[in-house]
């Protein structure tokens, strides 16, 4: 994956004070996530369907915080 070639998307639901800053760029076959506040930092990478699933999940409430 050449990092200097993707698009980056910020998320909607990210914080407004910059605290929670979650980015999003399309890979041709699947998608790829980091934090905004460190660019270079890890990336977690969902290939196919498996990004589908996760967004479903999120939308869901299954990948909230236990509180």
């Amino acid at each position: 994956m050449d990092r200097e070639c993707l698009c980056w998307i910020k998320s909607s639901y990210s914080g407004g004070s910059g605290t929670e800053c979650v980015e999003v760029a399309e890979l041709a076959d699947g998608s790829v996530i980091r934090d905004s506040k460190n660019p270079g930092g890890a990336r977690l990478v969902f290939r196919g369907a498996a990004w589908g699933r996760f967004v479903l999940g999120v939308r869901e409430g299954q990948l909230g915080s236990q509180r």
